[in-house]
């Protein structure tokens, strides 16, 4: 496979270690380091681990968590659940899928810049509605708050 990183998997399988019991944390540093699960990174991972490549791919494919498809750099989940939802949760996603020219169809940036998702719940009722950018949680948001939050994101990408 032409580019990929095997010193970072290999890295990965050092810490969480080989075999069945290791599967789930070889997946997530994989996907912390790549944003999604690489469809190269299966073979070789059944050869080092001896698990086969059906079994990695069904634990990837069963827990939402996993991604097959590539991630942009900031994932915004806005949850959807019933709190936020009655609070106006829609308003804000279709806010920051406008201005990210993304939609239902279409979830991450071409730059992949940004990934747009929504959730049934964020556990966080209390702070309805609520959204979360790589795991943290901006509470009380409305469609202009989350593009004061989408304006500073998108000055990060380009400092970076």
């Amino acid at each position: 496979m032409r580019g990929f990183d095997y010193e970072t998997v290999d890295k990965i399988l050092a810490d969480a270690g080989s075999g069945e019991s290791g599967v789930i944390a070889v997946l997530q540093g994989i996907q912390e380091h790549c944003h999604y699960l690489p469809e190269e990174v299966f073979p070789y991972l059944s050869k080092r681990m001896g698990v086969s490549r059906a079994r990695l791919y069904s634990v990837a494919t069963f827990y939402e968590n996993f991604s097959l498809k590539p991630k942009g750099r900031f994932v915004i989940r806005v949850c959807d659940g019933t709190a936020c939802h009655v609070r106006n949760s829609i308003p804000i996603l279709e806010r920051l899928r406008s201005e990210l020219g993304l939609s239902e169809k279409k979830s991450t940036t071409d730059d992949l810049g940004f990934t747009v998702e929504t959730v049934s719940c964020l556990g966080a009722c209390g702070l309805a509605p609520v959204l979360t950018v790589n795991d943290k949680v901006y509470p009380a948001m409305t469609p202009d708050k989350a593009s004061e939050l989408l304006n500073h994101l998108k000055e990060e990408l380009k400092n970076a």
